[in-house]
């Protein structure tokens, strides 16, 4: 039987508006690279591209910062995308053959991505003759002819139908059927076979009567739509790909042979059997098909051909290529994924007489490639969004807000020595279409992401494009089991084919023992910690200049010399000898190797006092990288943790053991059990019963008691693993006196608090003196339930967090109240808990896995600052759960103010990868190559704000405008309001919305219940209308009365939802 207590009656109105002003959750914008990309379309005219995705998301990009993201309603593979040119109009093809129209529409000056019509071709019987079924079963191809009005579908059965695009209806009576095409074949082509799906439809550039076919088993047609005759026919081999060249008078088409040929259509009426060139470009033995051939003619003569596929069967059928071919020079693109489309960059105007292509871009299933037609060399074009994440598998990430603007130019500088751009102009980035509308970023944010391979990459996560900023490799430092030869070099002369590597996804890695586990940057000193799986901690500086020089090594063991403990994992990474040539950027000063070589699992450093302390499943270690000394090293381990030495690579378990501990927590809590009920009086049950049977007044919030929690066992697993690690100026040793300190907190719930003895640096020196650090253990904490410790962090005689090293000293911001009593707050996954400082006595705490049954994953302290008031702000906790769930926290009273939906409680990954920022947003992978960023600030938001010149011919009537005349109810938020920009896959608002500006009522009416956490609207959802669909608006526009009726209907109980919610 649950029973309830009670609590104070009401909630304070001016804290939960106060609320509203300070926190508001919002997905923004996702970053990286689309997951399982399947199709991409390029409108020349706005210069945009689209991605479609196997899940069903479509994704436009322009310029920097300009992004629309659609999902279609039904999961299904976007298998083909089409621009209608200039109109900001894109068709996609499904692979259940359905056709959605999507819009660029505009809301108060933001452009955003909608949906505006869908179209399921009929699969009846007799439709399309006694074939109609199978015609009708799957669209193939797709082409926009006439200006985008009218579209022919080519289908499987070999038909090509015509719809009328502005309203996705099929045209009646003009589907060109095979039987058709067949009167304009040669008899002794027929053979009683049929002519096999529809391959490939080109338009005519200059005359849109004229549509190319081409059909699988090797018939191409030119058909004249108006005449409803064939006017060219070619017989050629089993058909792949289609290209009619600009002025129409010659054609290219590849074959599965590995072949391609060129026909000329000019040469007569009769059947074309032979074409003027053919050619098996990697012949002469049996070749892969070519998949996608195309032709693009120059003012020089030298034409470009440009296809994917064609490669030797037996010796390189498993790669993937692009071949770019111009007159002698033949360019074989060799990627490491593989390629789901490409396009170029080129001119076309009708007036225009030569194609001159300026780009290659080219979609591979892991990143997109763009290359530089224009000059020598054809040479990569950095990409300034769409970096794969993952080129190599993301181990960690940090974020570090508020760079300085010099550390920041700093970076950009080495990253550029990196990789430097050719001086062409012509390199620029081509896809350019729309304007960024957001202002510029206040402060500069940059995101850190550790990989497999032993790779730091540094990001500008300021806006709405991740941008690539740096990359540090620490691989360098160490002899690796396969010594890293730079295999993306080119290929020597003479080989044929002359592959060219491209591309940066590599997700191989040369030694698992590299891989990035924690990295701690100091922004204000260029200092920085990059610790990894075998134990390597390396402390590294940031230089503008390449540099010659040796690293320090030192040892750490962790184990203090106890007995009966064997290391049974990895080796540790053997470090080079000698001066070692480092390139400009993070250098390494010192590697520091923990022993036994088990990887980190905490670091931080203290750049100030010359300090980095870093823990692993064995115990913790501090060490002084000025002196280039240990201070400290702590063992952790209890007596039967032998698990943790076995190491993360290690795959010997004892299954015995394991049993054993099982069946040692299940007799433990039995008996705990027991004790608590022979100790509980009878009193006190029938007390909360009757409570539980009254009926209890609706006024009064009722929260179910605290669930029981059953203390772990000492001796866990990995009890010993240090989780995290803190430095502080504070009192511990007494009240009057601070001073340095470091904290260290375990999964066994132990937090361990050293005095430090740090010399101090002469007024105005930057370094200490180099007289040795000392460390003295000061208290030691043991919490009750012995439940991980997440985090710690100290709090000032204020309740704030203290400042970073040099913030203080520098006047970066506000100096710590060192008068008032200061307290530390311990994170465990079960709960939160502030002590007392010197006395480390319980002040405040909430158990989080009481009342709500989650444990706490991932812990931050954030400022949120509010909307309404320039100058307020509050200091918050904010927790990510193991359900996916956002906690946020007062500080230092721990009294919960808001929580949210963030993550699906499945996507282990995700609540894994999670990082929080200073300033109330996060990230979180959603794919292997994506991060989704959210905020839970109502002030702090990144998100696109963009908008796009669309050009709509005068005759077009926007398909859009019956969906807008009808308002969307927003049922994910239960509160009803004109919700103009579409839904996304999650129902948050589309991350292209204005902020406040989209709805023509005032901000009080769009109050989402997800800013208010209160007892009564956190319950509160409202039965209404969810999203009208296209069927919905056909079925208001029989008739104009009928229309205008509904939806004054509609407006009516609009507004009657209205009243109910204010009421």
């Amino acid at each position: 039987m649950m029973k309830f207590r009670f609590r104070r009656q009401g909630a304070d109105p001016q804290r939960e508006k106060l609320k509203q002003e300070l926190f508001a959750f919002n997905k923004t914008v996702e970053h990286g690279f689309p997951n399982q990309p399947s199709a991409l379309a390029f409108d020349p005219e706005l210069r945009i591209m689209a991605i479609g995705t196997r899940s069903g998301a479509v994704k436009i990009y322009g310029a920097p910062g300009v992004e629309f993201t659609g999902l279609h309603r039904d999961t299904a593979t976007v298998t083909q995308m089409h621009f209608l040119p200039g109109q900001g109009r894109l068709l996609s093809l499904l692979d259940d053959s359905s056709l959605h129209l999507w819009e660029i529409v505009h809301h108060n000056g933001c452009a955003h991505l909608e949906e505006a019509l869908s179209f399921q071709p009929p699969s009846r019987p007799g439709f399309d003759g006694a074939s109609g079924l199978l015609s009708l079963a799957r669209v193939t191809v797709v082409l926009l002819v006439a200006a985008g009005d009218m579209a022919a579908l080519g289908t499987e059965g070999g038909s090509v139908f015509f719809l009328d695009v502005p309203t996705l209806t099929l045209l009646e009576g003009q589907t060109l059927a095979p039987d058709e095409v067949l009167r304009s074949v040669p008899d002794d082509y027929r053979c009683g076979k049929a002519l096999g799906p529809v391959e490939s439809l080109q338009g005519h550039l200059r005359d849109p009567t004229k549509i190319l076919i081409g059909y699988s088993r090797g018939l191409l047609v030119i058909w004249n739509r108006v005449a409803q005759c064939a006017d060219r026919v070619f017989l050629g081999n089993q058909l792949e790909s289609l290209c009619w060249e600009r002025s129409g008078s010659t054609l290219v088409s590849s074959h599965s042979d590995g072949s391609y040929a060129v026909w000329s259509a000019d040469a007569g009426d009769s059947p074309m059997t032979q074409p003027t060139v053919a050619t098996t470009p990697y012949g002469p033995f049996p070749c892969k098909a070519i998949n996608k051939i195309l032709w693009r003619n120059c003012e020089s003569g030298d034409h470009f051909i440009i296809f994917s596929g064609g490669m030797p069967r037996a010796s390189y059928g498993d790669r993937h290529c692009v071949s770019v071919l111009r007159a002698e020079t033949l360019v074989t693109l060799d990627f490491t994924s593989r390629i789901i489309d490409f396009f170029t960059v080129h001119s076309t105007r009708p007036e225009d007489e030569f194609d001159e292509p300026q780009a290659l871009a080219v979609l591979l299933e892991e990143e997109l490639v763009v290359l530089d037609l224009q000059t020598p060399g054809w040479p990569a074009v950095p990409a300034p969004y769409l970096a794969p994440l993952h080129s190599s598998a993301i181990t960690c990430s940090a974020h570090v807000a508020n760079v300085p603007a010099k550390l920041w130019a700093r970076i950009v500088s080495a990253g550029e020595q990196q990789s430097p751009q050719p001086a062409s102009s012509a390199s620029s980035w081509p896809i350019t279409g729309g304007r960024n509308l957001a202002q510029e970023p206040s402060q500069r944010g940059l995101l850190l992401t550790g990989h497999e391979d032993g790779t730091v990459r540094f990001w500008d996560a300021s806006g709405v494009a991740l941008r690539p900023l740096y990359k540090l490799s620490t691989a360098g430092l160490f002899q690796t089991d396969c010594e890293h030869a730079d295999s993306l070099g080119q290929a020597a002369e003479d080989d044929w084919p002359p592959f060219r590597k491209v591309g940066c996804f590599d997700p191989y890695s040369d030694d698992p023992r590299l891989g990035v586990q924690k990295v701690a940057l100091c922004k204000y000193t260029a200092q920085m910690v990059v610790a990894g799986t075998a134990g390597q901690v390396l402390v590294l500086e940031l230089s503008d200049e390449p540099s010659e020089q040796a690293v320090s090594v030192a040892s750490v063991d962790l184990l203090q010399d106890r007995e009966g403990f064997t290391w049974k994992g990895h080796e540790r990474l053997s470090p080079r000898t000698g001066p070692l040539p480092w390139p400009a950027g993070f250098q390494p000063r010192v590697l520091v190797q923990c022993l036994p070589p088990a990887a980190v699992t905490a670091v931080t450093l203290h750049a100030e006092w010359s300090l980095v302390a870093f823990g692993t499943s064995h115990g913790f270690g501090l060490f002084d990288y000025q002196r280039r000394s240990p201070v400290l090293a702590r063992c952790t381990l209890h007596p039967n943790d032998s698990l943790a030495m076995e190491g993360p690579l290690s795959r010997v378990k004892s299954l015995k053991k394991s049993l054993r501990q099982s069946f040692r927590r299940i007799r433990k809590s039995r008996v705990s059990g027991k004790k608590r009920a022979a100790n509980a009086t009878s009193k006190l049950q029938e007390a909360n019963a009757q409570l539980a049977e009254q009926a209890c007044p609706h006024d009064v919030e009722m929260t179910p008691v605290q669930r029981r929690i059953e203390p772990r066992s000492a001796d866990d697993s990995l009890s010993g693993v240090v989780r995290c690690l803190y430095f502080a100026d504070t009192f511990l040793r007494d009240a009057a006196h601070h001073g340095p300190t470091m904290w260290a907190g375990t999964n066994s719930g132990s937090v361990f608090a050293y005095a430090l003895e740090v010399p101090t640096a002469v007024a105005g020196g930057e370094k200490r003196p180099e007289r040795a650090v000392e460390a003295v253990l000061g208290k030691e904490v043991q919490l009750m339930h012995r439940a991980p410790v997440v985090a710690i962090a100290v709090l000032d005689g204020r309740g704030r967090p203290l400042p970073e090293p040099y913030e203080a000293s520098r006047d970066l911001a506000q100096a710590p109240d060192m008068q008032g009593g200061h307290a530390v707050l311990i994170a465990s996954e079960e709960q939160f808990k502030v002590f007392t400082l010197p006395k480390v006595s319980a002040k405040t705490k909430f158990k989080l896995t009481a009342h709500e049954g989650c444990r706490v994953r991932k812990v931050a302290l954030a400022t949120f600052a509010s909307v309404a008031c320039e100058d307020y702000a509050e200091t918050c906790l904010a927790c990510l759960t193991n359900l996916g769930d956002v906690h946020v926290f007062s500080v230092p009273g721990l009294r919960p103010q808001v929580h949210y939906s963030c993550i699906r409680k499945e996507d282990i990954s995700g609540i894994a990868s999670c990082v929080f920022t200073r300033h109330g947003q996060g990230f979180y992978l959603i794919s292997p190559s994506e991060f989704e960023r959210f905020s839970l600030s109502a002030r702090n938001i990144t998100e696109p704000l963009c908008s796009l010149d669309i050009s709509w011919p005068r005759d077009s009537t926007r398909a859009s405008y019956r969906l807008q005349e009808s308002p969307k109810l927003s049922q994910a938020n239960g509160t009803p309001g004109i919700v103009l920009a579409s839904r996304s896959r999650d129902g948050s608002p589309d991350p292209g919305r204005s902020k406040g500006a989209d709805t023509p009522e005032p901000p009080e009416a769009m109050l989402s219940p997800t800013s208010i956490d209160s007892a009564t609207s956190a319950d509160t959802t409202l039965d209404t209308t969810g999203d009208v669909t296209v069927e919905d608006v056909k079925d208001f526009l029989g008739s104009s009365e009928e229309s205008e009726r509904n939806l004054r209907n509609l407006a009516e109980d609009e507004a009657r939802a209205c009243a109910i919610l204010i009421k």
